[in-house]
């Protein structure tokens, strides 16, 4: 069998997931169908669908798209059998029940955005940077009962750079998601579906990577700069970190931070006090000051810096302070 014989799935939703489709439909391989997330509600009365990326790009090279409710909605596992495929592709979608992984006579892998067993979660590229990790990567593994805790196919290694953020990470690992993909896809037609494997190691300390929810992105100001800067980075461009700013005259507001460069320069004023220079906004870490270098008022555009200061300084005197 060769690879415009082998029958695909491809099942994904987010623009990460549309490289690795992209790369096998360029690259000749047989992808059957699709399964995607149902479009959307969005805007403001929420009566605009919007389709997933996957659907888009999907739909654009004129591949079956199905959008499953329920995963074990009958009626799409009879159309999902409808298809026979031998393998089924799994980039960034949801967790599967075993009545669809275990369809393919191949079975079915994923590609996960980390390197397995660390990072298991729907969050592992944030997680990743905020813990000040040095490198990540991708792995592929066959799906089982539990969440990303399948047998490991393989795996490639990423360094995160220290000044590297989500969006740079994000778009490494989605290359470097699709390489993998189709390699993993050339050893299982290689092997017949008999490709080598092996269980996830389970020594060590394991590191989870949980969905982020809006409770999860507010900065605590009293660790060490080190700490602050890479959650900064580890949630920029996007969710964005906040925290709430108290200015001179006590009044609060909400202030998205999406970057920052460390200082070095030691603090032994309270975590949270706001001090500026003629360029830079420094809050107080509990080692250091952290200068902040680009970041978003509540009701404002996101802006550098110097932007912020010409129209903020004033209000940035004494008692100015962020956080709790």
């Amino acid at each position: 069998m060769d690879k415009s014989q082998l029958r695909i799935i491809f099942m994904g939703t987010p623009e990460f997931a549309v490289e690795t489709l992209k790369q096998l439909v360029e690259g000749g391989y047989n992808v059957v169908a699709v399964v995607t997330q149902p479009d959307k509600p969005v805007g403001r009365h929420q009566d605009v669908l919007q389709p997933s990326a996957v659907k888009v790009y999907a739909q654009s090279v004129n591949l079956p798209v199905l959008q499953p409710v329920k995963m074990k909605d009958e009626n799409f596992l009879e159309q999902l059998r409808s298809y026979k495929a031998d393998l089924q592709v799994v980039v960034a979608f949801r967790m599967l029940p075993e009545v669809v992984w275990s369809m393919p006579r191949f079975g079915t892998f994923n590609v996960h955005a980390a390197l397995l067993p660390q990072y298991r979660g729907a969050a592992p590229i944030n997680w990743a940077i905020i813990n000040g990790e040095t490198r990540t990567g991708v792995t592929t593994f066959f799906l089982d009962k539990n969440i990303d805790t399948g047998r490991i196919i393989r795996q490639m290694p990423f360094d995160i750079p220290d000044d590297a953020n989500v969006e740079y990470v994000y778009d490494g690992l989605m290359k470097l998601g699709a390489r993998i993909a189709l390699q993993t896809v050339d050893d299982i037609l290689a092997t017949d579906g008999n490709v080598p494997s092996m269980e996830q190691p389970e020594a060590g300390e394991l590191k989870p990577a949980p969905k982020i929810f809006k409770e999860t992105t507010e900065i605590n100001w009293n660790q060490p700069a080190k700490k602050v800067y890479d959650f900064v980075r580890g949630l920029s461009p996007y969710p964005g970190c906040w925290t709430t700013l108290t200015d001179a005259t006590g009044k609060q507001g909400v202030l998205k931070i999406f970057a920052s460069a460390k200082t070095g320069e030691p603090c032994t004023e309270p975590a949270g006090n706001v001090r500026t220079d003629e360029h830079r906004l420094l809050v107080a870490c509990s080692d250091c000051w952290l200068s902040i270098t680009a970041l978003q008022l509540s009701g404002k555009k996101r802006m550098d810096v110097a932007n912020f200061l010409n129209g903020f300084r004033n209000k940035l005197a004494d008692g100015a302070h962020v956080g709790k």
